[in-house]
């Protein structure tokens, strides 16, 4: 039986982003559960009581149904140093519980904070953000991301970043790299280009 994670941002007693985080377990049931019709996240979130200060992050574990939720108070990590990870991993539109590939990647960080995951020569995620890379004028997301986050979605939608096929070759092209996911906004954690180790 497969099961998903769905990570919520709660800010100071506001879900983020609900919306895209429905969509996605719409697809991981039509996918995995067909015939099941998928939970309503807003009111299962509603029926629990949460923390209104603060921010935390809200982890739904379900399968065809929610089988756990909590609330975690959330720091962010400090990322000084990414090193690039090659990857065979196959891209997916939702978050399994699963992490084992990506732990055995991260293993390989070295003396790095974090990984940047490199498939067939093309960039793709860290090991649990979206990355986007600026190049004086424009941002750009990987067009082929491992995980295809909600605040990632939600940027494309806004036109902050534009997708694009980056290859390891071309980060030479790039001053910046910003790591976001659902619980890290876009530019609450950007690195000049040269923390990136081949």
């Amino acid at each position: 039986m497969c099961r998903f994670i769905e990570s919520i941002q709660l800010n100071n007693g506001v879900f983020k982003r609900l919306e895209l985080h429905q969509e996605r377990v719409r697809l991981a049931l039509k996918d995995y559960y067909p015939g099941v019709k998928a939970f309503d996240l807003v009111e299962s979130l509603h029926t629990t009581t949460f923390p209104v200060t603060k921010i935390y992050k809200c982890r739904v574990l379900y399968d065809s149904v929610i089988r756990k939720i909590e609330y975690i108070p959330y720091t962010q990590r400090k990322i000084n140093s990414l090193k690039l990870v090659e990857t065979d991993m196959e891209s997916t539109h939702y978050k399994l519980e699963d992490r084992s590939l990506y732990n055995a990647a991260f293993a390989l960080r070295g003396e790095c904070d974090e990984i940047i995951l490199v498939k067939n020569g093309l960039l793709t995620d860290t090991s649990f953000t979206n990355i986007a890379l600026y190049d004086g004028i424009q941002w750009y997301t990987p067009r082929s991301p491992l995980i295809y986050g909600v605040n990632r979605a939600e940027l494309i939608q806004q036109g902050v970043l534009t997708e694009k096929d980056i290859n390891a070759s071309d980060l030479v092209n790039f001053t910046r790299v910003s790591l976001f996911n659902a619980m890290n906004e876009f530019g609450s954690i950007e690195l000049d280009i040269s923390a990136i180790r081949q």
